[in-house]
């Protein structure tokens, strides 16, 4: 079969084979999958297109999903000179000779389109060493990044850039992929219905990943018709250890933390160790443990938040290999503690009442009347002092008059949630009966 993928390199001119992912790269913005929304016509790189005309943008979407090959097709469209780095192996001086040679192009009457891989990994004194170079148009600047901008790019360069967001590709766009991989290769891909969806999958929005994958199987299937065991076991065998800044990064990541919300401790401990061994950031795998603290366990266990910064704090002491005992100490205890997203969805569902009922006031008898005419409205009227009532709860009304009560944290029965869930059986009785007190006249409100 390798002879089958050296075939179109050599037509080509190529002195050697090509990856089917390189050779399926786009050779037109038509050609691009999965990105309608920002190509097509009214999108604003499809406008950009139409325009011949591109202005510095930051790409940010997860791996996979063409960045690389739009700011490619990008600079052709407006007959730009294409430079491409890579934030994780360029630094100053790679940098002050992209920017003299834009400088020289631009004096010769043509522009010159820098895509950064990775722009994030640039520090912030290398970020703003792009500003006067993209506000006096030596370069238009493409920045690629699987991090949020907001927290990763500089403010001063994220204001002078368009953030455009990449969407992971779907089944169909995996699909497409696979159906021009077969018209590349001539043949149709050895798997049966199940093996296939199973393969996209496992690509989990990937398109670099899933093509990779399946000249995988073009290489090994041997003319077999494969089912998904066979594809999984191929697959497995011919897997990287670790690229920690790929598609390995995210894979084992996802274990990781699918791991801890199953309360398998021993996989748990395996995928960080996975992780570490391969090179990975420690401090990229503590802040995955603190979001998972917070979103995974919550008020499940409280003391679980504590454990995953005292992960981080530790291992900025020590280092390395010290500090790593910490972090594994914090993976077996998230993986061990009670489960509950109640405070992530209480979050979601106060977030989304705000947004739809946020302009009411809050009642009168809860606000503060330091003026007297304040007072004269009825602020402050009839407020129960809590602290003052037997029981420390006064039962009284917090929300908008105008509002019906909501119930957004609704905890489970798990862990220190029970033990709220008691609690909060308790204060809604009390407010049950302070409404009863009103209603028959007994109370003040």
């Amino acid at each position: 079969m390798s002879d089958l993928f050296g075939d179109a390199a050599q037509e080509a001119g190529e002195k050697g084979p090509r990856p089917l992912a390189d050779r399926l790269r786009p050779k037109s913005i038509e050609d691009v999958v999965g990105q309608g929304h920002l190509l097509g016509p009214e999108g604003p790189l499809g406008r950009m297109v139409a325009l011949s005309k591109v202005s510095s943008l930051i790409l940010w979407g997860p791996p996979g999903t063409g960045k690389t090959t739009i700011a490619r097709l990008l600079a052709g469209h407006a007959d730009l000179a294409f430079e491409q780095i890579s934030a994780i192996f360029s630094g100053v001086a790679d940098l002050k000779k992209v920017f003299e040679a834009a400088k020289i192009r631009r004096t010769n009457g043509r522009g010159t389109l820098l895509f950064v891989d990775e722009i994030h990994r640039f520090n912030r004194s290398q970020q703003d060493g792009f500003l006067p170079y993209v506000e006096d148009g030596t370069i238009t600047l493409i920045g690629a990044t699987t991090e949020n901008p907001s927290f990763e790019i500089n403010g001063a360069l994220l204001s002078r850039m368009q953030v455009l967001v990449l969407n992971r590709h779907d089944d169909a766009s995996l699909e497409e992929l696979l159906a021009r991989a077969e018209a590349e290769v001539g043949l149709k891909l050895p798997l049966d219905a199940e093996a296939r969806h199973s393969l996209k999958a496992m690509a989990d929005g990937d398109g670099r990943f899933l093509l990779n994958c399946a000249e995988t199987l073009y290489d090994l299937a041997h003319g077999e018709t494969l089912g998904t065991a066979e594809v999984a076991k191929l697959l497995q065998q011919r897997a990287p250890a670790y690229d920690k800044n790929r598609d390995g990064h995210y894979n084992l990541i996802s274990a990781l933390h699918k791991s801890l919300r199953g309360s398998d401790v021993d996989a748990a401990l395996y995928w960080a160790a996975r992780m570490l061994a391969g090179g990975e950031d420690p401090l990229y795998l503590v802040r995955r443990l603190v979001r998972f603290a917070s979103e995974d366990i919550g008020m499940a266990d409280p003391q679980a938040i504590t454990q995953a910064l005292a992960a981080k704090e530790t291992y900025e002491f020590l280092g390395s290999p010290e500090g790593e005992l910490q972090i594994m100490q914090a993976v077996i205890y998230l993986a061990t503690a009670p489960k509950s997203n109640a405070a992530y969805m209480a979050e979601k569902a106060a977030k989304a009442s705000a947004k739809k009922n946020g302009s009411h006031m809050p009642p009168a008898h809860i606000l503060n009347a330091p003026t007297e005419m304040m007072k004269t409205l009825g602020y402050g009227k009839n407020y129960a002092y809590d602290h003052d009532t037997e029981a420390g709860v006064s039962g009284q009304n917090y929300f908008p008059e105008e509002m019906p009560r909501q119930s957004y944290y609704q905890p489970v029965a798990r862990g220190f949630e029970r033990d709220i869930e008691k609690r909060l059986t308790y204060f809604a009785k009390i407010r049950d009966e302070y409404a009863a007190k009103i209603k028959a006249g007994d109370g003040n409100d």
